[in-house]
């Protein structure tokens, strides 16, 4: 590891701190108007019957994830167990391109998705629908899954391998090879491009200056709020993060998959554990609970409530829950070693079963059982503090795990994020260490900026962004489906047919 690389980073948060609280006002003023007209048109909503503003990007991303799954034969059920032993290494290629493990790239792409989305996007989506916005996220997390098989598979089918073993790919590499390949070379270049410049964006916002705001906020809460003795030193949270993300992320692909696939299990079995646990200890109120989730589906303003709260509200304050459709994670499962592109889309999977079925559900009915949710009117408590309080009732201390775990959720997303803009920019400025490198620090001044700033502005603006790389990645999906669909049937012949390497 050479430390030099990290020395530009030092050098220009040495005056930074003063810098960043004095510009912030300024910053915010000037990013405001641009991030309103974004956001205008990214999240333009039309009326449906009942008076509802349901936003375009929601139907394209709900309608796709459908149409998907219908096409595929509902492959996110039927293939749930196949994937499961691909993560756990029975059918793995040692010999085959690649940089990580099946198991290694779902810890990185669920490092992205799992976090603030599951911890305070829920919670905004029970407090908006009610109990019966729980089921909505369980459809919404199932449908998603078939949408991730589509891209993670292409990202592997179309990946590009340079010399030295490293991998690029993504929806970048697929878009331009995928359109070439049938002949549109000239529209995949195009969504290819527009797509690369939104995934620099919202790296920068909602995969960094968010987490790190929003991690710093919760460790500011904890110890005392307003009268913290850390108000004031965003920027030295800030340096301390960026210190640990640059070592990371020196490392690429290799280096963040090692510490995600560590942090990540580590994490969520904590997080899953103790509301599993405050489940039990309330275990009178559970049929309570399921029965308010099942009636309360049945309810437009709970269905309504749910699908926004989880794919809009709560992915605005954390890009998203399980970014299906928004073509993020297929960079990082592009990387793993294998010569069968469907392993990486069965493998994928996972993603949003996990990060939307089993983690928000928990959360939802810990929310639910505890009697923490408030009527719509009841504004004093929501998000984060929302979660905190429905654990820390029967978990006195568990806001302190709670900020752990948001610490190490805001890093790890941090860590998934990274590697997506670098290789969002590599695509656009060449591939090589120097454009790594440049990158790489922009990425970590922006660690401390987010720490120490208010983010209206800018938060706004990169959802917008990361919401907007879901137009030129469905394009795509839709154009290449049959692809997909050709390697999936020859994959199921080989796998009837016995004629795949197995590792027992």
């Amino acid at each position: 590891m050479n430390l030099k690389k990290l020395l530009p980073l030092f050098l220009l948060t040495v005056a930074m701190p003063a810098w960043a609280v004095k510009a912030d006002e300024k910053i915010n003023e000037i990013i405001q108007p641009i991030s309103d007209a974004i956001a205008g048109v990214v999240f333009y909503s039309i009326t449906i019957p009942g008076g509802y503003k349901v936003p375009i990007v929601l139907i394209w991303l709900i309608v796709a994830a459908t149409f998907f799954t219908i096409y595929y034969k509902f492959v996110n059920m039927r293939s749930f167990r196949h994937g499961f032993d691909l993560i756990r290494g029975k059918y793995d290629h040692h010999d085959a391109d690649g940089e990580v493990t099946h198991f290694q790239a779902l810890s990185t792409a669920l490092s992205g998705t799992v976090g603030l989305g599951n911890i305070a996007g829920v919670a905004v989506a029970v407090s908006l629908g009610g109990a019966g916005a729980t089921f909505w996220m369980i459809v919404a997390g199932f449908l998603g899954m078939s949408t991730k098989f589509v891209e993670c598979t292409l990202g592997v089918k179309y990946r590009t391998v340079l010399a030295d073993g490293t991998i690029h790919g993504g929806p970048m590499q697929y878009l331009t090879k995928g359109f070439s390949e049938r002949g549109f070379p000239k529209i995949g270049k195009f969504l290819a491009i527009f797509f690369a410049i939104m995934c620099i964006g919202g790296s920068f916002g909602g995969g960094n200056m968010f987490q790190a705001n929003q991690s710093f906020q919760q460790l500011v809460s904890i110890t005392g709020g307003q009268d913290s003795f850390l108000q004031g030193y965003g920027w030295v949270f800030g340096l301390i993060v960026a210190g640990f993300v640059g070592i990371t992320i020196i490392g690429g692909i290799k280096g963040i998959a090692r510490v995600t696939s560590k942090l990540v299990p580590f994490m969520g079995i904590i997080y899953v554990l103790t509301g599993l646990v405050i489940i039990a200890m309330n275990y009178d109120h559970v049929p309570q609970a399921f029965s308010d989730i099942y009636y309360g589906a049945m309810d437009a303003k709970a269905a309504f409530g749910g699908i926004v709260g989880v794919l809009i509200v709560g992915f605005q304050r954390a890009a998203f829950s399980n970014e299906a459709g928004i073509g993020s994670a297929a960079i990082a499962h592009s990387a793993v070693t294998t010569n069968e592109p469907v392993t990486e889309g069965l493998v994928a999977l996972y993603e949003p079963f996990i990060d939307t079925v089993i983690v928000c559900t928990i959360t939802a009915l810990v929310i639910g059982i505890t009697g923490y949710i408030p009527l719509a009117s009841d504004d004093t408590i929501q998000g984060i503090e929302l979660t905190s309080a429905a654990f820390a009732s029967n978990v006195s201390w568990f806001p302190y795990i709670l900020t752990l775990a948001v610490v190490l959720f805001a890093f790890s997303t941090m860590l998934a994020w990274s590697y997506y803009g670098v290789r969002a920019f590599t695509f656009l400025f060449g591939p090589g260490k120097k454009q790594e490198t440049v990158y790489n620090v922009m990425f970590l001044v922006f660690v401390v900026i987010g720490a120490s700033m208010n983010l209206s502005g800018v938060i706004q603006f990169s959802d917008a962004m990361i919401f907007a790389m879901s137009f030129p990645n469905i394009i795509g999906l839709y154009f290449l489906a049959p692809v997909v669909k050709r390697e999936l049937k020859q994959y199921f012949k080989k796998l009837r047919n016995d004629d795949l390497p197995t590792v027992d």
